[in-house]
């Protein structure tokens, strides 16, 4: 069943599952595989929606009215309301006349319809041929990762197939960058900073970060959240004079040719993803007096051959090997930075584990948990690669690395 492609056979066995009766292994199969039916008729759908949109356009000379038309025959037969029919129908159109490959990997069940919103969202501001190009090289790739891992993946491989065209999108967006206020319905409000330079956010979030658990005492009720909204509003109004916690740093990772304006090739911000190649040069001319960490990776399987540091600080040579060789937490879908994980002895230290680098990865903190507390394990492959093994018994690979 688990290699089964959609269709009435696999339909059929799906229908005589008794699932009480099965094992815990067995049932992740079965979802699976209900997954993959699932993400078939949708496509299906999806076609169907597509069919009334062509047959409207043979009827009506207008497109606008032949698009009205199908959306309020669509919204009508499914009781949708009509942005949910125009927006349904804009996608249907999209995936069958657009990128048909996504729709065609859609009705085979390889990814499902949140990752092909993804992607057909991702690739909405390039032209057919930039888009379908695009969709290329991600396409394989994308059900084997997080609709967010899919989302960074596509922002890289967008702004390296046209690197014009992102520094432009990139200097407009910036051009509308905007602070709103909205009420909530529980009474409280939202305060949201848009379209807001990706560097500055991301060292001033680190900012936030460090002070908020510099007050994190043992007699603290509030969680790490609360502090972090409360230190927030404390700078914005002048209330937080407190000192202490790092200046607001970034983390960013870029080629030594894009450094050099040999290459156009984007940069990776811990926590954001890609950036533009102008931004990550602006981020690097702006720190000379910042720590440089240099990591030498192998030109074909992009592992870490060695790495080093330009200035001494108080930060152990074992963390930066580990922070250096993986830049995410490990546990698979997870893309919080290394710098903010935890330390995990895959073999535990209460059981004769060494301290050493290679018995080291980084977990975030919530994953760490679910490692130790909810049966999961994992082994290192001779590639690098992390098998993650879950306590039903499946397995999971990831390198920890941005996509």
């Amino acid at each position: 069943m688990d290699r089964l492609e959609p269709g009435l056979l696999l339909a059929a066995m799906l229908t005589a599952v008794q699932g009480q009766s099965l094992s815990g292994y067995d049932r992740i199969v079965v979802l699976k595989a209900r997954q993959r039916m699932a993400s078939f008729f949708q496509a299906q759908v999806l076609g169907d929606m597509a069919s009334i949109s062509d047959l409207m356009n043979q009827i009506e000379a207008d497109p606008e009215i032949a698009h009205d038309a199908a959306a309020a025959e669509i919204g009508a037969a499914l009781r949708l309301t009509r942005r949910a029919a125009d927006s349904d129908l804009a996608l249907a159109i999209d995936l069958k006349e657009r990128l048909p490959v996504v729709w065609e990997a859609l009705a085979a069940g390889r990814i499902d319809l949140r990752r092909a919103r993804v992607i057909v969202s991702g690739t909405s501001h390039l032209s057919e041929e930039a888009a379908r190009e695009v969709v290329g090289r991600i396409l394989e790739a994308a059900g084997r990762l997080t609709t967010g891992q899919l989302a960074a993946l596509l922002r890289r491989v967008c702004v390296q197939a046209d690197p014009d065209d992102a520094h432009t999108r990139y200097g407009e967006a910036v051009d509308r960058r905007r602070i709103l206020a909205d009420p909530s319905v529980d009474g409280t409000a939202d305060l949201f900073g848009l379209d807001l330079p990706p560097d500055r956010v991301a060292a001033a979030m680190r900012r936030i970060t460090d002070l908020a658990r510099g007050l994190k005492t043992a007699d603290e009720t509030r969680t790490l959240d609360q502090i972090r909204a409360d230190v927030f509003l404390d700078l914005l109004d002048g209330k937080h004079l407190a000192r202490g916690g790092r200046r607001g740093t970034v983390d960013i990772q870029v080629d030594l040719t894009t450094l050099a304006r040999l290459s156009e090739d984007p940069g990776e911000l811990a926590g954001y993803g890609p950036i533009i190649a102008d931004i990550a040069r602006q981020v690097a001319e702006n720190q000379p007096q910042a720590e440089w960490r240099w990591t030498l990776t192998h030109p074909d399987t992009g592992l870490v051959v060695d790495n080093g540091i330009t200035r001494r600080r108080p930060t152990s040579r074992q963390r930066r090997h580990v922070e250096a060789r993986n830049r995410n937490c490990v546990f698979p879908g997870c893309r919080m930075p290394a710098v903010d994980c935890d330390l995990d002895h895959r073999r535990p230290w209460a059981q004769g584990g060494p301290t050493k680098t290679g018995n080291l990865a980084p977990l975030c903190r919530h994953n760490h948990n679910t490692k130790h507390r909810c049966g999961w394990t994992y082994q290192v492959l001779p590639n690098g690669d992390y098998l993650w093994t879950s306590r039903l018994g499946h397995t999971y690979t990831t390198s920890g690395l941005p996509p």
